[in-house]
């Protein structure tokens, strides 16, 4: 599975399987939203370590400025990734396996120190935060994203005013 939004690929949305691609669409959608251009593959930790080497040590020279890597049970592509390249890298552990995406969590949030991995949560959560992340990486050098960005977080906080206001208006029903 490969599949190239926009342009150039400032992002690289990688999973270890294509089952993670529900999820990790999640990714793409944001990224696609804030007009990020982004590449996706499927690339195993231990299927394919020679491709995952080769991807992460030629990312810089493609472009890329950020990986997002996703992968369930106790795979680590994202922390494989991390080895070979000196990019932001963003690791999404998948529910799902006996632990239901402990294992995955555990593996991805515990790195060696020097080799960095940033951990955000698992499933459609932490797709959307990997996205959410990885643009504010990028809109250090770009005023638009940050811009985005800003109106972004203003839009969450008129969203927990309104629930406010509704919550206070059932309260006077209530008197």
């Amino acid at each position: 599975m490969k599949k190239k939004i926009a342009g150039s690929p400032a992002v690289l949305v990688l999973m270890g399987s294509d089952s993670d691609w529900p999820v990790m669409q999640e990714s793409v959608r944001v990224l696609k939203d804030y007009n990020v251009a982004c590449d996706v593959a499927v690339l195993s930790a231990h299927r394919t370590p020679e491709r995952a080497a080769a991807l992460a040590s030629g990312a810089i020279a493609s472009g890329v400025k950020v990986i997002i890597a996703a992968a369930g049970s106790s795979a680590h592509l994202a922390g494989v990734l991390a080895a070979h390249t000196t990019l932001p890298v963003i690791g999404v552990p998948m529910k799902g396996g006996a632990l239901d995406g402990l294992d995955a969590l555990l593996s991805t949030v515990q790195m060696p120190a020097g080799i960095p991995v940033a951990t955000v949560a698992l499933g459609k959560a932490g797709a959307v935060n990997a996205a959410l992340l990885a643009i504010q990486v990028l809109a250090l050098n770009d005023a638009r994203l940050r811009s985005r960005l800003v109106a972004h977080k203003q839009e969450l906080k008129r969203k927990v005013d309104e629930a406010n206001g509704r919550l206070r208006a059932d309260l006077e029903r209530m008197k």
